[in-house]
């Protein structure tokens, strides 16, 4: 199963923008859950396990001939590494595995958006974000606490917020426009 680059670009914008409604309506209340991420066991947990199963999926469908000896072996350790983190990294784990998913993520757009990058220079808005999201995701994984005072410093007060929520879904409807009018 091939993954259309204008379905994945469509898919990704509607479900960047639909959250920034919920910002601009209720900036509190956003605001609070925001603020509540960072350190959120069970956001970690649900991050981590799709991290853990995506990376594996990756791993499976990977053929290099080096590592066919290797492979099931390397899933074990892998998955161990995916529940181990769950044990070991309960600090900012949901940013840990917020990471990582924006990682596979990126891995996800280059390989969807690789076969178009002749037909148009809009593809290069596809590669790019998806490199944007490698930068933040490494950025991430480096320094987590980093989210946590981003988190604060946009949500300090109702009015910030609010314009980050427009700017945001602006975002997140281009980049589905493209998918859905020019990929």
């Amino acid at each position: 199963m091939t993954l259309k680059l204008s379905t994945l670009a469509a898919t990704l914008g509607v479900a960047y923008a639909l959250p920034q409604l919920y910002a601009f309506a209720n900036p509190k209340g956003c605001g609070e859950a925001l603020r509540k991420f960072p350190r959120s066991v069970q956001w970690g947990y649900a991050l981590i396990t799709l991290a853990t199963v995506w990376f594996l999926y990756y791993v499976k469908l990977e053929s290099i001939a080096d590592f066919a000896a290797y492979k099931k072996h390397m899933m074990i350790a892998f998955g161990a590494i995916g529940v181990g983190a769950c044990f070991f990294l309960k600090d900012f784990l949901a940013v840990r595995g917020l990471a990582v998913v924006l990682l596979l993520l990126a891995k996800l757009m280059v390989d969807t958006g690789r076969p178009h990058l002749g037909e148009s220079p809009w593809i290069l808005v596809n590669q790019s974000v998806a490199y944007v999201l490698v930068l933040l995701g490494v950025w991430l994984t480096i320094s987590p606490w980093r989210l946590r005072d981003w988190i604060d410093w946009n949500t300090a007060d109702d009015r910030r917020l609010r314009i980050g929520a427009v700017v945001r879904m602006a975002g997140g409807l281009g980049f589905a426009a493209l998918g859905l009018f020019i990929f």
